[in-house]
């Protein structure tokens, strides 16, 4: 008896501080992506409404429900992106479980590399691992670092190009990245997807906090052009289809159709919905892809849960004014906290996030102190939390040393990939009541 896979896969950096957090009394968590909103009325009355209907006690079809997907094409629809509900879209329990079936789908033994930008969300490496993959980071260039900056974090594409062999089965990009809040430019996208077109892999865009875009008019003369060139390309019979059409900022490459053979989107509605315990989403690629992917999907959930769906349909159809409220209100917080940032600027630099509802600020040398750098009194929760070999890390003492003395929690960078250490992130999809108080700890600790 074995347990060889899993040994070498590692829980989330992200619930093993969650789970440190819960053992310390008065803590405030800046460290989970979970929303401070409750699931909108709207969906909840929904969900509610299916299940004394009795609809939800049996599965569904392993696609998912019917009339859902048809509302996901229609919503696809509105952001360009046209795909077929009956063949080219599958309902998912949430977002990782469409990548993990997506890489279990595509990996083999001639192809089994992911190429994952670093830093990138924690869950990658393990569901490549799970797919019997290897990740191979690559680092992003990260921009100035002059206060309250905005460059973001920038793509190295010689170091990709390095990086990308007669192995490399995928990409994954997180587009607003987590943990940075860096939103990818629209050239930098198109010169990834011609990369993986000449190479031959796939490439999965997984896209689930691209309703939590901020500086929107800035973002949009990146991008200007987009909604002109794409209409352009499809003609008149676009133009109908896209009448009342809302513009948006945000880029994809699934929305151009030369790509969709190598594209794999995924979307899940936890973050902009407030959905993170309903566990729902949802991928679409080429209908070839989707036969494939859809394989692994039955074998791992059959489909996803029913009640969820019926919530979901509510979501996609009815709570767009929510999604917006809840992205002035993220906005708003994202400024609060880059604010006691500011005021914080001898222990840490950080660059302002363009979206998602996380910040990805540098640990300064004077922040670190000698006991962080010695590694002599967090050694012993660190090794609680990952083991002794994360004695070397400095984010990793940093936080757990945070969590001891100021009774904050926030996510080492080193969870995010090599390029993370010496960062720390922290979110503010916590309430401002949580994020002032968070704060003033962060300030006390330092004793300012």
């Amino acid at each position: 008896m074995s347990f060889s896979r899993t040994k070498i896969i590692k829980l989330s950096p992200i619930k093993q501080m969650e789970l440190l957090a819960s053992k310390i009394p008065d803590v405030i968590s800046l460290a989970q992506g979970v929303p401070s909103f409750d699931t909108p009325e709207i969906i909840k009355k929904a969900a509610l409404k299916a299940l004394n209907r009795g609809v939800v006690a049996k599965y569904s079809l392993t696609y998912g429900l019917p009339e859902l997907r048809e509302t996901i094409e229609q919503k696809l629809a509105e952001e360009d992106m046209y795909y077929d509900f009956e063949k080219e879209i599958i309902v998912t329990a949430g977002s990782i479980e469409a990548i993990t079936a997506s890489l279990i789908s595509i990996i083999d033994n001639k192809k089994n590399e992911v190429i994952l930008f670093s830093p990138s969300y924690t869950s990658y490496p393990e569901a490549v691992k799970v797919a019997g993959g290897q990740p191979v980071f690559v680092n992003l260039i990260e921009g100035g670092l002059a206060l309250s900056q905005s460059k973001g974090w920038q793509i190295d594409f010689k170091n990709l190009e390095r990086k990308v062999n007669s192995r490399t089965a995928a990409i994954i990009i997180c587009n607003p990245n987590n943990p940075t809040g860096t939103i990818f430019p629209k050239e930098d996208l198109l010169k990834i997807a011609e990369l993986a077109w000449k190479r031959k892999f796939f490439i999965i865009c997984d896209e689930v906090y691209k309703d939590f875009v901020y500086d929107t008019r800035n973002y949009a003369d990146l991008h200007a052009d987009l909604i002109k060139e794409t209409q352009s390309a499809r003609g008149s019979a676009s133009d109908q289809r896209n009448t009342g059409q809302r513009e948006s900022a945000f880029f994809s490459l699934a929305q151009l159709p030369e790509l969709r053979k190598i594209v794999i989107r995924v979307f899940s509605l936890s973050k902009a919905y407030a959905m993170t315990g309903w566990r729902i989403g949802f991928l679409h690629s080429d209908e070839e892809n989707v036969k494939e992917i859809i394989k692994v999907h039955d074998a791992l959930v059959t489909c996803a849960p029913v009640i969820s769906q019926y919530a979901a349909m509510a979501a996609l159809d009815f709570a767009d004014q929510e999604i917006e409220e809840f992205r002035q209100k993220y906005q708003a917080r994202r400024d609060l906290i880059c604010q006691h940032l500011d005021e914080l600027s001898d222990f840490f630099s950080y660059q302002k996030p363009q979206g998602s509802y996380f910040v990805f600020p540098r640990i300064t040398r004077s922040a670190r102190g000698s006991d962080i750098e010695r590694g002599s009194r967090a050694d012993l929760m660190t090794r609680r939390a990952r083991g002794s070999s994360q004695r070397e890390s400095v984010s990793w003492r940093f936080a757990i040393d945070l969590l001891e003395k100021a009774h904050v929690a926030v996510v080492p960078g080193i969870a995010f990939g090599p390029s993370g250490e010496n960062h720390i992130r922290m979110s503010f999809g916590r309430s401002e009541k949580d994020i002032n108080e968070a704060m003033k700890r962060i300030k006390e600790y330092f004793s300012i």
